[in-house]
């Protein structure tokens, strides 16, 4: 039986920076993955930067085959990157195999040349998320039906796909596959879409995608799939009764949970939530000693960043003054990749009025920004919510071309307590989007 000082199950942002801190401070580490084609995680791989590099070429009007190879060959330079930045250190040794928990600090390991057991001082499991598959007739059975995951490396466009679930992933696809010119219908059960967002703002984003070519079936359920020949047919519970629709594949974007299967936690003490998340506390520890999760496995925020302040709390418990944890995590934003972005920080008006916490609305149109002239999309709105007394920003909702830069100003400014006055009065370069900030914050 091998003995680790350190075990890292899974090779996302969090474990393979955390793989770089032990070896760094001289421990010994091994990392654990179970996929070649995962080095470096899910967001280099199958999520952020591919889906955004063909995001950007779809917009750039490059055909689907081409921006393709381009996405391969980007996913393929950032997987050795990654992989070498962990195993090229003196400290740290990638192991490619599936892991599962005997006890809470053994571990068997399994590969095509057999099996080994392994035991480890510390453990950290960071194994992300999954899809998740709904219970519907016939979906797990076809093979026009795809994950976001499959649906990334298909080699021939889908000139007709039908995505059930209308939240970032889905949508995301819907807009990108829009720019490439298939048609593309939404089937979600909800009655609109980013229910999370400022309403008037989420309309103006439907409306701008059905002018791309996305069809929407709200407050509709899938209940059957049935494959054809070429191709896949759905029938669907709407509103006005049963539809029957053909399309070339099905995406399924009805969110992801913990990916925990392979593991067998039951054999250890480490508790699980109701949706299979590992169970942690502020600094990451879960219910056996000295096994931490971190990322997506826990169950919290689905977000690369995320992932990697997870690294920040780890490092800090390990080696700094143990400060960070999860109640401090700085302000954070989040973006959907759509035509244009939309971005979010904070509170919301509906979240504001529930919590009973007064505020003022700022709003202006994306038009009036003249970078939006410059790119050539003028769509899209601004609006912020400030404290009508101390005119700090209490949220903020950009749906404008390159909302995801501008968006992080805003979460620097809550995050040190600046008044909008300090964004409305810097002087910004020109042209560009960030100048919308002056005009946005000189409606106090």
């Amino acid at each position: 039986m091998k003995h680790f000082s350190n075990i890292i199950i899974g090779f996302g942002k969090a474990g393979k920076t955390l793989a770089g801190t032990l070896a760094k401070h001289g421990e010994e580490v091994l990392i654990i993955e179970k996929d070649p084609n995962m080095y470096g995680g899910t967001c280099i791989n199958v999520a952020c930067l591919p889906t955004k590099n063909m995001i950007i070429n779809a917009h750039r009007g490059i055909e689907y085959e081409v921006a393709l190879k381009k996405k391969n060959a980007l996913t393929a330079m950032l997987r050795n990157k990654n992989y070498h930045k962990v195993a090229d250190l003196q400290e740290a040794t990638v192991l490619t195999a599936t892991a599962e928990f005997l006890d809470d600090h053994t571990v068997r390991v399994s590969d095509n040349s057999g099996q080994e057991t392994l035991i480890a001082d510390r453990i950290f499991i960071n194994t992300g998320a999954t899809t998740i598959w709904p219970n519907i007739d016939g979906l797990l059975a076809s093979k026009h039906v795809y994950s976001s995951t499959d649906l990334l490396v298909k080699d021939k466009q889908l000139k007709e796909l039908v995505i059930l679930g209308s939240g970032p992933i889905g949508l995301e696809f819907a807009s990108m596959y829009a720019q490439f010119g298939s048609h593309v219908t939404i089937i979600d059960k909800s009655s609109k879409i980013l229910g999370h967002f400022e309403p008037e703002i989420a309309e103006q984003a439907k409306n701008d995608l059905e002018e791309d070519g996305v069809s929407f079936l709200l407050e509709s359920n899938l209940t059957g799939v049935n494959d054809t020949l070429n191709g896949v047919t759905l029938t669907i519970s709407t509103p006005k009764g049963i539809k029957n629709i053909q399309a070339d594949g099905l995406l399924v974007a009805t969110g992801r949970k913990a990916n925990v299967t392979d593991l067998h936690l039951e054999r250890t003490s480490i508790k699980t939530g109701s949706h299979g998340e590992i169970l942690v506390n502020d600094i990451l520890e879960t219910d056996a000693k000295d096994v931490y999760a971190l990322g997506d496995v826990t169950g919290g925020p689905q977000f690369t960043y995320i992932s990697l302040d997870d690294w920040r709390i780890m490092a800090n418990h390990l080696y700094g003054d143990k400060t960070r944890s999860r109640l401090n995590r700085p302000v954070f934003a989040n973006t959907i990749f759509l035509n244009p972005a939309i971005s979010s920080v904070g509170k919301t008006e509906a979240q504001l009025n529930e919590a009973g916490i007064d505020y003022k609305v700022l709003k202006m149109p994306a038009a009036i920004v003249p970078k939006t002239q410059v790119i050539g999309n003028p769509r899209g709105n601004y609006k912020a919510l400030i404290d009508p007394q101390t005119h700090q920003i209490l949220g903020t909702t950009i749906y404008a071309e390159e909302s995801f830069e501008t968006i992080n100003i805003i979460s620097l400014a809550m995050q040190n307590h600046l008044s909008a006055e300090t964004l409305r009065d810097q002087i910004y370069t020109h042209p560009t989007m960030t100048e919308a900030l002056n005009d946005l914050f000189d409606q106090i």
